[in-house]
Parts: structure tokens; sequence; C-alpha cells
């Protein structure tokens, strides 16, 4: 950030506050990336990510604008919940991934809903197995095969998601067709993770079911 504080004009490294005098901004800035004071791109540190969110937190805590007036208190508490909110989209590869692609002028997961196509006939493989396993008996064969499905999906997902950071690694440019490519494969996560807890919850409930 190049922004000043309006109070001490020392540079801003947050539209959150500033980190010299501690003074709470009512700024709007919707990019998580600069509200944590990070780079933007695919790839981040989670470690420096955390130490980012705590070293924040500290200073929109309570406690140290206790004395301040009321509207001061509520801003910092606003502060906080944007703040919290930039952190959990940072943190997750998906969702940091998707809001990369909206900010680059790419398309949502509304406007652009469709899968790779070399994705689509695997699909229909796997909502069969999901589903029988679904109407299977406990100890069957197609129960049996719950765990290997996991497995199955759980490496497409990884596989997907490492198509993913090379295709926004480096940050394609604005409204580049690279970004509807990645809507695709972040469409295609969405339905694997779905697909996963579906399995999870299969699991679950045979494992609790009466021998």
């Amino acid at each position: 950030m190049t922004d000043n504080c309006p109070k001490c004009w020392a540079d801003l490294r947050t539209p959150l506050f500033c980190e010299s005098c501690d003074e709470v901004l009512d700024t709007q800035n919707d990019s998580p990336f600069r509200i944590l004071g990070m780079a933007q791109g695919f790839h981040l540190d989670r470690m420096s990510l955390r130490k980012r969110l705590l070293h924040l937190s500290r200073h929109l805590h309570p406690d140290v604008h206790g004395t301040a007036d009321d509207a001061t208190r509520d801003l910092a508490q606003r502060k906080t919940a944007e703040l919290n909110a930039a952190f959990q989209i940072l943190e997750d590869d998906f969702r940091r991934a998707s809001w990369l692609v909206r900010s680059l002028g790419g398309p949502t997961e509304e406007t652009e809903p469709q899968m790779p196509q070399a994705f689509l006939t695997e699909v229909l493989e796997w909502n069969e197995a999901v589903e029988e396993a679904r109407t299977s008996e406990p100890g069957s064969t197609e129960s049996a095969r719950l765990a290997g499905l996991e497995d199955e999906l759980r490496s497409e997902r990884k596989k997907l998601m490492d198509g993913v950071a090379a295709k926004l690694t480096p940050l394609p440019e604005l409204g580049s067709p690279e970004l509807v490519e990645v809507r695709h494969k972040l469409n295609a996560l969405r339905y694997l993770d779905r697909t996963l807890c579906q399995l999870e919850e299969l699991r679950l409930k045979q494992a609790n079911s009466p021998s």
C-alpha cells in the first residue's frame, strides 16, 4: 500500500488502522491481501499469514481501545470482523483462488458453472459408485469400496488444485481466457468436496449401523 495515515501520515500497510499511531480507519477495502498486508498471489506463506492475523488482531483488541469513544470501539469491532473474514479467504486454497479469479475479471461459479469436459465422465462413474454405496448393506462389496473411492477423489482433488496453482502462478492478466479454465477447475473441486463430505457421512453412518 502507498496510502498514508490521515492522523500521523505514516505509510499504511493495512487499510484497517495505522500501525504507527493505532488510529482505526473507517475505510472500505474488499481485498483480503491488502487487509492483511500480504502480497497478492496464489502462493503465500501460511506462517506469515497467521503472524499478520495475530499482530493485527492485537491492535484491534478491545483492551487497546478501552478508553476510546463508542464510535471508535464499534469501528474496531467492525474492522476485526473484516480482518477475520479476509483471513478465512486467504488461509483456504480454494477460497483464495476463487477470489483471485473474480478480482482479475474472471467468471463466478454462477456465471460459469461448467466443469472440465474430461472430468465429466469420471463424475458419472463416481456418482454411480456413491449411489450404490448409499443403497448397499454395510459390509457389502459396494460399501467396502468407499475407502478406495475416497482415496481416489482426494488424489483427484490434489491434481486439480495443483493445476489451479499452476494457472495462477504468475497471476494471469485481467480478463485472461485462462481464468475461465481456472473457474472450471474450481467447479470440479467444489464437486469433489461435496462428494467427499457425502462419503464421510456414509462411512460414519455405516460404521454406526448394527451388524
